[in-house]
């Protein structure tokens, strides 16, 4: 039944963005072998019983690994995710590591610990012969970013919906909930009265004040209730940039000013 909420209750906020994603961005080919990463949060969990029901039904042969990587959970949560991913039925490969370790005394462990775990999955998930990682990044996650990027670095950049890896050959990361809202994923949780763990529990979270990213958030949270358009006019920015109003650009590492071509 909580499968099925997802087709039948929550089709319109879940299934259809996550196919529209699949397929506009083409992040799923024939005989691709797809990775797909349990952080033990709603959104990865959600990732992985979408994925499940696209490999029987949408007429493209690919096959999917579920993983599950312990970068140094309590007990408690990575039990708790455990029992989830058979409660879900979906059958995970687990591995350990000790990135929380590694980060706490850092002076960023947020950032260290997300790019740490980036190359641990993709080395997994290539030893296991696949060619793609899928991570549960969703729609708020993409404005998150922006957002950041503006406030904190003075850049423009979007999260992209699939990326190819820089540091493992033949290796790419999709983002299939790339249009899946956040506040979806909360009501098809809470529908089903499921628990997950927080933030790839980590312990870390507890100790810090409120992050960069949760600050924009609430700032984001408190907009949208004044323009109900805002956070959809962030998201379609990155898909309406009109460069010559842009001062300077960076492509490819190759940095153009409008003086370039202002004669």
């Amino acid at each position: 039944m909580i499968e099925k909420s997802i087709y039948k209750t929550y089709k319109k906020e879940l299934y259809s963005p996550f196919v529209r994603a699949v397929k506009e961005f083409e992040m799923i080919k024939e005989n691709d072998r797809v990775a797909v990463c349990i952080s033990g949060g709603k959104d990865s969990f959600l990732l992985a019983l979408l994925m499940k029901n696209f490999q029987k039904y949408s007429g493209t042969k690919f096959e999917v690994e579920y993983i599950l990587m312990n970068p140094g959970y309590s007990k408690e949560d990575f039990d708790k995710t455990v029992t989830n991913a058979a409660l879900l039925d979906i059958k995970i490969n687990t591995f350990d590591t000790t990135i929380f370790d590694i980060v706490k005394d850092k002076d960023n462990p947020c950032y260290l610990c997300a790019k740490q775990r980036r190359g641990h999955l993709y080395a997994f998930a290539k030893s296991l012969n696949c060619n793609k990682i899928a991570l549960g990044h969703h729609y708020d996650d993409v404005i998150g970013t922006i957002m950041l990027n503006l406030f904190y670095n003075g850049s423009y950049q979007s999260m992209m919906p699939k990326l190819r890896s820089k540091n493992f050959d033949n290796m790419e990361l999709i983002r299939p909930l790339y249009f899946v809202r956040e506040r979806d994923i909360i009501r098809w949780a809470n529908y089903n009265n499921l628990n997950f763990i927080a933030c790839g529990g980590c312990p870390l979270s507890k100790m810090q004040n409120k992050s960069m990213r949760l600050k924009v958030k609430e700032m984001l949270n408190d907009l949208e209730k004044e323009n109900q358009f805002i956070i959809k006019n962030i998201f379609n920015s990155a898909q309406n940039v009109y460069l010559d109003s842009v001062i300077k650009h960076k492509r490819n590492g190759k940095v153009t000013h409008f003086l370039d071509e202002y004669s």
